[in-house]
């Protein structure tokens, strides 16, 4: 495919020629006035048969031989109507050498250059020498030079060929190491938190029956524990939608502190990147349990707003607040590392009159 750049660059290029040819022609050229006027006609002629059909078979990589002959056709036109109109190769050339193979574009500069000669040899007689001196070094001169640019931009597309298959290869090896990362992580949580839990939930089953709650979180634990064996996600995700997930750790807060919380979801809620909900569960998680450990609150919300462009989590409390920046523990720097792998930024604002903001932003 030809890249636009470059398209635009030969638009514009003929472009050029072909107003400034045709202005000559009809503004300096000695020829009768109709066929200054034809031949000005068939040069612009040429840029609109372009515009109109050659630029997007050029630009689709397609190549077409009758293009080149109807262009060609114009050209030896206006040649044959006024012969200054030659200087229109310049713009001519390159176009043949886009419209078709190398092989059919060296015929067709050959045929390009012989205009002029053939056309004086029946109408003007007496310049052919010159003229076909001319033509040799023009039609030796445009065949070079398109050979030239049909071997650059072959090599282009080959650099670009194997910039391609790099990247394929590079994205090919960091799955590779993620899945290697994954399997890791899959043995040591199976061989610590999986096993302790189930030592937990044996022994809270031999104590006393009221219990329950304790019971229940430890096997929701353990689920989860289990689903990170087996496929490293959370485990309210894989039975359920993301805010299902938050109002259900919402409502265990309340259960587990005491302390009432709501949860409200605002925009149009749809499906996110696993990655995207694990970060936005997991910061909901961690910012509630704060509310419970540190904040000695009274009242405590969580919203999910979905917008076009991004997901926000925010959960807010009126407790006793803290200095941010100052009190920063492992919960928020995770919350903030894990936010960063999926482009998204964590803002929190705190003060012992109004309670603790946080904020976490994913780009959706």
């Amino acid at each position: 495919m030809t890249s636009e750049p470059r398209a635009l660059f030969w638009d514009a290029y003929l472009t050029l020629i072909a107003v400034v040819v045709a202005a000559a022609v009809l503004a300096v050229d000695s020829s009768a006035l109709a066929a200054r006027i034809g031949s000005a006609a068939a040069v612009l002629g040429i840029v609109g048969v372009h515009f109109a059909v050659g630029r997007h078979l050029i630009r689709a990589d397609r190549e077409s031989v009758v293009l080149m002959g109807v262009q060609l056709g114009l050209f030896a036109t206006a040649v044959t109507l006024v012969p200054n109109a030659n200087w229109l190769l310049f713009g001519v050339i390159p176009l043949i050498f886009q419209l078709v193979p190398l092989r059919a574009a060296t015929i067709g500069v050959i045929a390009a250059n012989l205009v002029l000669p053939v056309s004086n040899l029946i109408l003007r007689p007496g310049s052919l020498g010159m003229d076909l001196v001319i033509a040799v070094i023009s039609a030796a001169g445009g065949i070079w030079l398109g050979y030239f640019i049909t071997r650059v931009v072959a090599q282009s597309r080959e650099r670009q060929r194997l910039i391609d298959e790099l990247e394929k290869t590079r994205a090919e090896v960091a799955r590779l190491s993620r899945e290697a990362e994954r399997a890791r992580l899959s043995a040591e949580i199976h061989d610590t938190l999986a096993q302790g839990f189930t030592s937990i939930i044996a022994l809270l089953q031999a104590a006393e029956p009221d219990i329950d709650l304790a019971v229940r979180t430890a096997r929701e634990n353990l689920a989860e524990a289990r689903s990170l064996v087996a496929a490293l996600s959370p485990a309210p995700l894989a039975s359920s939608s993301l805010p299902s997930a938050v109002r259900r750790q919402t409502d265990r807060f309340h259960e587990e502190s005491g302390v009432p919380a709501g949860f409200r979801v605002t925009g149009d809620e749809r499906a996110l990147p696993t990655a995207v909900e694990v970060v936005l569960l997991r910061a909901a998680q961690e910012a509630l349990a704060n509310v419970r450990r540190h904040a000695s609150a009274h009242e405590a919300a969580v919203l999910l707003a979905y917008t076009p462009s991004s997901v926000r989590l925010v959960v807010r409390d009126d407790g006793c607040g803290f200095v941010p920046g100052a009190a920063d523990g492992y919960g928020l720097s995770g919350m903030r590392s894990r936010a960063a792998q999926v482009e998204g930024a964590v803002t929190v604002h705190s003060d012992p009159d109004t309670g603790t903001t946080i904020e976490v932003e994913v780009p959706a």
